[in-house]
């Protein structure tokens, strides 16, 4: 039996080779550590380099030569504004006035008046040729109108914008005539279509009584 035993002791083989593959796992990761880290550096640069090629370029020449525009400033002018008989009789005086203070326009004139039939002809001369000439005066001197002055920059243009079309059927919502008004001859105020007629009825309508200077306090506000 001990026989048997030796021999199959002597019949095993013996391994005299090295063990190199002791720890392999940890050997290659650090063989593989700079293959990462290079690969990353690597698209890095590519990405930064892609991101320079697409990246729109700005011309810091151009920046400098643009200049800002202007702002356009529309000189303070003055304008007559009335309402009309059948505006004060529907007692929508309030209403109009309203319109223009909220625009931010300064109210230098305003009275109640009992228009005389020769200053309605002088203030429609020049329809004076028209048929419907004599119904207009006696329409004017029919009630009491309110006559008012108002001052501010491109305020003529404006007000003729804030009253609407001669016309109340072609005049915008939001307007004078077009909120208030259905016929031509029941358009219910006046106003100045260029500043020398402002000036013009302001005088015929005010005479020496003149207009009321003083200062608005909102100014700043309102301009520059």
């Amino acid at each position: 039996m001990a026989s048997f035993v030796a021999s199959q002791i002597a019949c095993r083989p013996v391994c005299t080779a090295p063990q190199q593959n002791k720890a392999p796992r940890a050997t290659g990761m650090v063989a593989c550590a700079p293959l990462s880290a290079k690969f990353t550096l690597s698209n890095e640069v590519s990405l930064r380099s892609q991101s320079t090629k697409t990246a729109p370029k700005i011309s810091t020449h151009r920046q400098a030569t643009v200049k800002p525009q202007a702002m356009a400033r529309f000189e303070t002018e003055k304008t007559y504004v009335m309402v009309k008989p059948d505006g004060v009789q529907r007692g929508l005086v309030g209403n109009i006035i309203s319109r223009f203070e909220t625009k931010g326009f300064h109210l230098k004139g305003l009275k109640l008046f009992q228009c005389p039939k020769e200053l309605a002809e002088t203030h429609y001369g020049d329809l004076s040729e028209k048929p419907f000439f004599p119904d207009l005066v006696d329409y004017i001197v029919s009630g009491p109108v309110v006559c008012m002055v108002w001052e501010g920059p491109g305020v003529v243009k404006s007000a003729r914008k804030l009253i609407g079309a001669t016309n109340p059927l072609e005049s915008e919502p939001g307007t004078i005539r077009g909120d208030l008004a259905i016929e031509v001859g029941r358009n219910v105020v006046h106003g100045s279509d260029s500043v020398e007629n402002g000036e013009k009825e302001i005088g015929l309508w005010f005479g020496d009584e003149g207009v009321i200077e003083w200062e608005q306090a909102m100014s700043p506000w309102l301009r520059e």
